[in-house]
């Protein structure tokens, strides 16, 4: 049974890793941060409680930010996959909170590099490391980008995110580790967070068709992104630690939407006219935007066969079908307090 170690195993993508890697009957371990409430709602369904987890699933208490933590669990876990998909990952928090974005999303890579040479010169064992990049590092460079397209960071994020890029390629050059960066664009799912626009959309919507909602502020409409979906994405996660060599690989559609585009879908779906409820709110608006993304994935196409299954408009009717769920949910909840109240 292989063994793989996994940072931000609570998030999105954390999730769907997970559920992909115990299907190939790996042993997960994850790394989750400390918190006063229950912060593991995505990956609930793998596990009941910490008395009779998954039988392949383990979680450490740890963070990117302690490099003590880091070194024992690698030691504990002696996994032969890492991926580092823990980060502070909002990209407009990144400017209100630059120095911890850069703390988590780069040093924390680097806390987690060095670690890994530390285990492999002394163990002599051969681990495989994946580097959860992003498409913000492009920032300005014009579309389509691919891994030979200059970084153009334009939020602390991205500079951070290309940071930690760089570290890995050092690694890997330096002390002959396996290290791949996976420069992943924009990837959304239902289990997304719901600061996150594609989610702040499918999940106003859905509140507002059910008379739960009245208003929905967003800011710039015209930014276009390369939107896929995330349950696709850790499929390439995985198979570039199955590739014979590590390398840097794009990971994306291939195809750019507008959030005007994102908000005609999910209106579409619900068979609304979102103009009656959006309003523009500057303070949605980041001090530098990102204009246009859309990345070219033919590098791991031709690598290793990967290619995106799931089309922007099946993603965005998964979304908010599930998004439908949980307003109807709200709404009977609500109805049953009505009840109460007037009885």
């Amino acid at each position: 049974m292989k063994s793989a170690l996994i940072t931000g195993i609570t998030g999105q993508d954390g999730s769907y890793l997970s559920e992909l890697l115990l299907a190939k009957n790996y042993h997960v371990h994850g790394i989750m941060r400390r918190s006063s409430s229950f912060n593991t709602a995505r990956i609930d369904h793998l596990y009941t409680d910490p008395h009779s987890m998954h039988e392949g699933l383990t979680l450490h208490y740890g963070d990117l930010t302690d490099s003590s933590v880091l070194r024992r669990v690698i030691e504990q876990s002696c996994p032969d996959e890492i991926y580092n998909l823990g980060a502070q990952s909002h990209v407009k928090v990144s400017f209100e909170m630059p120095e911890f974005t850069a703390d988590v999303d780069a040093v924390g890579t680097l806390r987690l590099l060095d670690a890994l040479r530390d285990h492999v010169a002394h163990t002599g064992r051969a681990v495989r490391f994946y580097q959860a990049g992003s498409s913000e590092m492009f920032g300005a460079s014009k579309p389509p980008q691919n891994e030979t397209t200059p970084f153009y960071p334009r939020s602390p994020y991205g500079v951070a995110k290309a940071a930690a890029h760089w570290w890995a390629v050092n690694y890997r050059e330096a002390y002959d580790l396996f290290v791949s960066n996976g420069i992943l664009f924009n990837h959304e799912s239902p289990r997304r967070g719901e600061t996150f626009v594609t989610r702040k959309i499918t999940r106003a919507l859905t509140r507002i068709k059910l008379g739960l909602q009245n208003k929905l502020f967003l800011g710039n409409l015209e930014s276009r992104r390369d939107w896929g979906f995330a349950g696709d994405y850790v499929e390439a996660m995985w198979m570039m630690l199955q590739h014979e060599q590590p390398a840097d690989f794009v990971i994306a559609t291939g195809e750019s939407y507008s959030v005007r585009d994102c908000l005609d879908e999910a209106a579409r779906c619900l068979n609304l006219d979102w103009r009656k409820y959006v309003e523009i709110d500057e303070r949605y608006y980041r001090p530098t935007e990102v204009d246009y993304l859309c990345g070219d994935p033919s590098r791991a196409e031709s690598a290793f066969g990967w290619k995106a299954k799931t089309s922007f408009r099946q993603l965005v009717s998964m979304m908010v079908t599930a998004d439908l769920k949980i307003a109807h949910d709200e709404k009977l909840v609500a109805t049953v307090h009505e009840l109460a109240a007037i009885a």
